[in-house]
């Protein structure tokens, strides 16, 4: 997620972001010009809490990197969130390639200038 921040940093500057605790911390120490409004730690509730705005409708749009060969201690959390972004139709990019698409970074097919 650090790395695709840094990556697009001028396009998110223009957005509110919203981030689980250590995430947010982490694209915060790596780009510090962003603003970026801090939840809890995604096991402490964060994930939840995104959930939440998803429902009132204060989420236009979820990035949710996940490394599928490291378990995720909140799982079901992880679960509960995609289910919201699919019941309230919020685009949810899982990976790099959906994120840049779905931003508009590149067109299918064609890689990003």
């Amino acid at each position: 997620m650090v790395a695709f921040a840094r990556d697009h940093r001028a396009w998110l500057a223009g957005c509110d972001l919203v981030a689980t605790g250590t995430t947010g911390g982490r694209v915060a120490e790596a780009c510090p010009d962003l603003t970026i409004r801090r939840l809890k730690s995604g096991p402490l509730g964060g994930d939840q809490q995104i959930g939440a705005l998803i429902a009132e409708r204060a989420i236009d749009l979820v990035i949710f990197f996940v490394d599928p060969l490291t378990p995720m201690p909140h799982d079901v959390d992880v679960k509960a969130l995609m289910r919201l972004a699919i019941v309230y139709d919020i685009p949810m990019a899982l990976n790099r390639a959906t994120a840049k698409n779905i931003l508009g970074l590149e067109e299918a097919g064609k890689p990003a200038a």
